[in-house]
């Protein structure tokens, strides 16, 4: 039976695929488009016919197969992508691969498993008491399918595995780990289980609350499930599948931290809310946002993390142009708490005290600032600005700050331009993790960045490369492999693969911009600039040797090293 992943790739060109999405432009042998996961006016967005990835060399600095490209632009996993590609290549993963189907679809079907399986434990004292104490109605229960995870080692694998399910499915699918006597034992037990699921609504992973009875302090109060071929907690936000619809007709998206904020707001009449289920918020969640949303008002916890935490939900959001807002509230912790204590109220509390991000930046840190410490504070408020993608919203900002503390706007631009200069803004990234791409090995000295430019630019001329081989002796060694991987020379070195490919996606960049009739002067200017650099190097090793000569007391060394010197400083000269 053929691998239905490679066998969709092979019927799928990523060409074809992407032109779908967003134009292409030739550029060589590859093709450039402008990024469509990030603001640019250049395009950087280079897609590989010949090797069916794609690669983005601005800001996202990622990349990938069709497949990784499906599942940024639609925001969806990995099956749900295979799905859609499997639709367009005319392939049924069920017919053509039981396997594909135990791989990944098992994993749905085990979630919905585990999720009937809780829910039939909430009636558990225990667990009703405190769910009762939470002030969660039974509807929110039902709607949301909350459960509970007994305290039994193994009760759900039992019941997993009587049903049917392979135990290391079950492993798989994140509700089981193995021992270090190999035996299964439960993830989940003795919490409150709140599934989580995708935009489809299917059930791909859980969160659990510890109950608090059972918190020893040496487990975490929440535990979600580990990332599977179906679950990533940095792409998926809680409750999404039920509320799209209401975020799409207010157009703005009310967001919190954890579930149960997220279940009180719903429950409450909030029927527009998302929340992070316990983790970070991403670039990747404001992007599902931004396309369903002109807006999101962040409500984070009230305490230092929670303000850092929206603070840098803002800065995320303004990196993107989506607007955003802040609510906060006094006289209580989180929104869950606040709820239980004034029930029907937090509607209308949401419609009239949410603030723009400008106003909750003067209430943290302008508002009663000691005069002494204002400079500080105003320049932390300054460097805010440099997040904001819009030029007409930094100069907004710039002149309420002007309004505020009483000084001129050109004293503020002048000092957001030193700022400027000083902090250069940081792309927003995945929990710090935007999928920096491994193709991209890193270029130390300036030996390689001129090897670099000199194979970029050899590849807008091919006719160029085989010129190359002259000069060899002056390229570190890992692009002396780089050329004759370029030139189809079998070499057994992965990074130097790797470089190759990178340098042939990333010369694409120059086609439609640079003269075709400058290649051959350029690539001699930057060979005479590489032939600077070994000498160079070459120099402050012979110096070195020259030290060590010296020290020893060897005279006809230290003469011999002498003489090289010179010759060699009279070739870095000319």
């Amino acid at each position: 039976m053929s691998d239905p992943i490679q066998e969709i790739k092979d019927k799928l060109d990523i060409a074809d695929v992407i032109r779908e999405y967003i134009p292409l432009m030739p550029a060589g042998k590859n093709l450039r488009a402008v990024c469509p996961f990030h603001k640019e006016r250049t395009p950087s967005f280079i897609v590989s016919p010949d090797r069916q990835t794609w690669h983005c060399f601005g800001s996202c600095n990622e990349g990938g197969d069709v497949i990784s490209f499906v599942m940024k632009y639609e925001h969806v996993e990995f099956y749900e992508a295979l799905q859609m590609l499997a639709q367009k290549a005319g392939i049924e993963l069920r017919r053509i691969s039981p396997s594909s189907q135990k791989e990944f679809g098992i994993l749905y079907d085990i979630n919905s498993a585990a999720k009937d399986y809780f829910v039939q434990q909430r009636n558990d004292e225990q667990a009703a008491k405190y769910i009762s104490s939470r002030g969660l109605k039974n509807e929110t229960l039902d709607d949301f399918e909350i459960g509970y995870a007994p305290q039994s080692i193994d009760g759900l694998i039992i019941n997993l595995v009587n049903a049917g399910y392979d135990v290391a499915d079950v492993e798989r699918a994140g509700l089981a780990f193995k021992t270090e006597r190999k035996t299964y034992m439960d993830r989940f037990r003795g919490r409150i289980m709140f599934p989580i699921y995708n935009t489809f609504g299917k059930v791909v992973g859980f969160s659990g609350r510890i109950l608090p009875e059972l918190d020893t302090g040496e487990m975490g109060k929440y535990v979600n499930s580990p990332e599977t071929p179906i679950f990533n907690k940095s792409r998926i936000l809680y409750g999404l599948h039920r509320t799209k619809q209401n975020i799409r007709e207010e157009k703005t998206a009310f967001l919190v931290e954890g579930q149960m904020d997220f279940l009180m707001l719903y429950q409450d009449g909030v029927k527009n809310c998302v929340a992070t289920s316990g983790t970070a918020l991403t670039q990747h969640h404001l992007e599902v946002l931004k396309k369903i949303a002109e807006k999101i008002i962040v409500a984070f916890d009230s305490d230092d993390a929670g303000m850092i935490a929206a603070e840098r939900a803002i800065d995320m959001a303004h990196a993107i142009d989506l607007n955003v807002g802040v609510f906060l509230l006094n006289d209580a912790k989180d929104a869950a708490e606040y709820i239980q204590k004034n029930p029907g109220k937090i509607k209308h509390l949401i419609d009239s005290g949410s603030m723009s991000a400008l106003d909750f930046y003067f209430k943290r840190y302008i508002d009663n600032s000691a005069e002494g410490d204002m400079k500080n504070k105003t320049r932390h408020v300054l460097e805010k600005i440099l997040h904001i993608y819009s030029p007409m919203e930094q100069s907004r900002w710039i002149k309420k700050i002007a309004e505020k503390i009483g000084l001129p706007e050109s004293s503020l631009s002048d000092e957001l331009r030193l700022l400027k200069s000083k902090h250069p803004p940081k792309a927003s990234s995945d929990t710090g993790q935007a999928l920096k791409n491994a193709d991209e090995p890193p270029l130390k000295t300036r030996a390689d960045k001129v090897a670099m430019e000199i194979i970029l630019m050899s590849l807008l001329d091919e006719s160029e490369l085989p010129k190359l081989e002259d000069f060899k002796a002056f390229f570190p060694e890992r692009f002396c492999k780089v050329i004759d991987f370029l030139q189809g020379v079998q070499v057994d070195d992965e990074e130097a693969k790797a470089l190759a490919r990178f340098a042939e996606l990333k010369s694409s960049l120059r086609y439609g911009d640079f003269d075709m009739e400058k290649v051959p002067f350029e690539i001699n200017v930057l060979l005479k600039e590489l032939k600077k650099e070994f000498y160079k190097e070459r120099k402050d090793v012979l110096m070195e040797q020259i030290k060590k000569a010296e020290k020893d007391g060897d005279e006809t060394r230290s003469s011999q090293l002498l003489r090289e010197f010179d010759e060699l400083a009279k070739l870095v000269n000319n």
